[in-house]
């Protein structure tokens, strides 16, 4: 650990065209780690968030919601290539329904909501350079999307990943692609203001935020949202929901004891040994949605006053400069989460907000239930629950992890919504109109075939 490693990981970015502000922010993030911080939050210095406002206890005439929504600009991020399903390009350009992607059912859901309620909306993705040029051509298919004066996207920035020994730039000539990493989604600060994005989008006229994962289908523009917002005058928002036993991952909202202020927690941040109070849904009762909404102006003058470093804690993440091969070097990668800046902002504050609102699909198991019929498209292009309650998904790793094998083995969704749960361990393949009914474990040690029409229920055997 040296200056001399921070100079040549500056160096490095500074030869790749990575943005000065961007460096900046990096090299705030490698001092802390030459002091050895390691970016854990513990139990003893927060307290649970127990109470929360509710969305649907909020009262906003229509006009002031609409009126939100019209200097509102949609962010998607974009930048993620879904590796683990064996994707190599946007997640969001994955088939969901219909024939349609993410992209386009989030175009729809835009459009649909200009429409409804004469916003300008602006729809931008924060792409990364492996996500921008796909995803760009998808966007072509949409002549009515663009906003005169502004972009459709901007680019994240990137970094290089860190030997975990001497904290050096790693070098890895048989993939020199590797070398590098995205900052995490924290970035999204730096880099709307690096791109100039920010400036745009003020000067145009437009005031407020709304931020979510390009893959989570729930985050529709919501005119309601925007006017509880603009009427809070708070510079910042996070939107969360009622956790489960499900949603133990997520990160969650806490109130830090030095200073009361609101702070995001997730499970990089939290000692291994801490991990049973992180998980306990009764402790810390919301979950954060990664759907956030901000104030440009007030991101705007909190950049200038702090030299475009907001300071966002450090998330350390181990992992090997190629991330499908655990032989190879240990690296540190320097994260942030973006929702992190609800601490930065005095007068951040959270609403409650419906389960509707988050519906990420990380794995084909999520997949699937997008695919089948336990959702259905609304007039605004959402995604919406069919049902009181969707089953449990658990499909066999070996044979559905990656989209390829996935398609293969399910090229039409079976019926779920008289399903309880669904678990396939083992090679099927499963025909047209197939119906899953009440509480279905499927076990084969050969290749399987569910024929079309069948009903598949607890007595069901191949």
């Amino acid at each position: 650990m040296s200056v001399e490693g921070l100079a040549k990981a500056q160096q490095k970015m500074r030869d790749a065209g990575v943005a000065e502000a961007a460096i900046e922010v990096f090299s705030h993030y490698y001092r802390q780690l030459e002091t050895g911080a390691s970016g854990l939050i513990l139990e003893e210095s927060i307290e649970p968030m127990l109470e929360v406002p509710m969305l649907d206890q909020v009262d906003v005439t229509d006009e002031d919601a609409d009126a939100a929504l019209d200097r509102t600009v949609m962010i998607k991020l974009n930048g993620g290539l879904a590796t683990s399903m064996g994707l190599d390009r946007a997640k969001t350009l994955l088939e969901v329904r219909d024939g349609k992607t993410f992209l386009d059912l989030i175009v729809g859901q835009v459009l649909t909501a200009r429409e409804r309620y004469g916003a300008r909306l602006p729809l931008i993705l924060m792409n990364s350079f492996r996500t921008r040029q796909d995803s760009l051509a998808a966007l072509a298919a949409h002549p009515d999307l663009p906003v005169e004066g502004l972009p459709l996207d901007f680019l994240q920035n990137q970094e290089p990943k860190l030997t975990a020994d001497t904290l050096e730039p790693v070098e890895w000539p048989a993939d020199p692609t590797l070398e590098w990493c995205p900052p995490g989604h924290g970035d999204l600060y730096t880099a709307l203001e690096a791109s100039g994005l920010l400036d745009q989008l003020l000067e145009a006229g437009f005031r407020y935020a709304s931020v979510s994962n390009g893959d989570n289908l729930g985050a529709a523009p919501d005119p309601r949202i925007a006017g509880w917002f603009a009427s809070s005058g708070a510079p910042y928002a996070a939107e969360v929901c009622h956790r489960t036993v499900n949603d133990r991952k997520g990160g969650h909202l806490a109130i830090r004891k030095a200073d009361g202020q609101l702070i995001l927690r997730d499970t990089a941040q939290t000692a291994d040994d801490e991990m049973h109070f992180f998980t306990d849904e009764h402790r810390h009762p919301f979950f954060h949605t990664n759907n956030l909404w901000f104030d440009l102006q007030a991101l705007r003058d909190t950049l200038a006053e702090r030299d475009s470093v907001l300071g966002l804690p450090l998330i350390k993440n181990a992992k090997t400069v190629d991330p499908a091969d655990k032989s190879t070097p240990k690296v540190i990668q320097v994260e942030s989460a973006m929702g992190a800046a609800i601490e930065v902002f005095e007068g951040a504050t959270a609403i409650c907000v419906d389960r509707s609102r988050f519906l990420p699909v990380k794995t084909t198991n999520e997949l699937l239930l997008v695919r089948s019929d336990c959702y259905r498209l609304d007039d605004l292009g959402r995604l919406v629950a069919t049902g009181d309650s969707t089953p449990l998904v658990d499909l066999d790793g070996d044979h559905y992890k990656v989209i390829k094998d996935f398609d293969r083995r399910v090229p039409d969704a079976p019926s779920l919504s008289r399903a309880s749960a669904l678990r396939v361990k083992g090679d099927f393949t499963f025909g047209r109109d197939v119906s899953v009914v009440g509480d279905v474990s499927l076990t084969t040690d050969e290749p399987r075939t569910i024929p079309d029409g069948t009903t598949v229920d607890e007595g069901w055997t191949p």
